[in-house]
């Protein structure tokens, strides 16, 4: 799934996916069902971890949408063990230089591209493969590495990692990134309005895709109109809080 995820993006088209902090399988058959084309399974501030993911990656598998795991930091066996559980790529907060791309890239990739550890896991089938080396060059050309820019330090040094060989997408946190320039929640004011700006020409010139987070779909549009194609649009429960309450007041009046 990472694969063909990776060639729309490579093709220049626009996905679309939501973030799922539920530790919950249904809801990322329900997001494959709907249409979207990926989800983001947020075991950075939800509660998932490599056992509960892996019955939410049999899910997305079910139901045709590729499955990105945000996880929580950059260690190397965080990045192997979300990776060895199946997910079909990985999503990294916090990451603020080159160096620090450079070892997620070569946490997430085998030899020669990398340093991942080997073993067969459920991300080779459980070594049901012809040949273990084309599994492990399987594995380096499919598996998505998407990185965040979510602070000014990432953001003045993006240049540099957006560059970086082996990251397939640069996703902005527009919200992360405003309390860096402290004035939270302002995603629209004029300092974020230009550092975003700043941001996707960086990723641009390194011609990569750009990621950015929406919140509706007015937002989604016009990001999608600025330049960015993978497209985040809000979270599981955000979205339930968001249609129960229109029922409620609906009904309720």
């Amino acid at each position: 799934m990472a694969n063909e995820l990776k060639r729309r993006l490579a093709a220049g088209e626009v996905v679309l996916g939501p973030f799922i902090t539920l530790d919950c399988p249904d809801i990322v058959e329900i997001a494959g069902l709907a249409g979207f084309d990926f989800c983001i399974i947020d075991t950075e501030h939800g509660p998932g971890n490599p056992h509960s993911v892996q019955n939410m990656l049999r899910a997305a598998a079910l139901r045709g949408i590729a499955p990105i795991v945000r996880v929580t930091d950059t260690a190397p066996t965080t990045i192997l063990r979300t990776l060895d559980v199946g997910a079909a790529g990985i999503q990294v907060p916090q990451v603020n230089s080159r160096a620090a791309v450079e070892g997620v890239v070569s946490s997430a990739k085998y030899f020669p591209k990398g340093e991942r550890g080997a073993c067969l896991t459920r991300s080779s089938r459980y070594g049901f493969v012809t040949s273990v080396a084309d599994y492990f060059a399987e594995a380096n050309e499919d598996t998505a590495v998407i990185v965040h820019c979510e602070n000014r330090e990432g953001l003045d040094r993006l240049d540099e990692i957006a560059s970086v060989d082996g990251v397939d997408v640069v996703f902005v946190g527009p919200y992360d990134l405003s309390q860096s320039y402290g004035i939270p929640g302002q995603i629209y004011h004029p300092v974020m309005v230009d550092a975003v700006a700043r941001a996707l020409s960086s990723i641009q010139r390194a011609g990569k895709p750009a990621g950015i987070f929406v919140g509706s779909v007015d937002e989604a549009n016009k990001r999608i109109e600025q330049g960015f194609r993978y497209i985040a649009y809000n979270m599981d429960t955000l979205l339930f809080a968001e249609l129960f309450r229109d029922i409620v007041k609906g009904v309720k009046r």
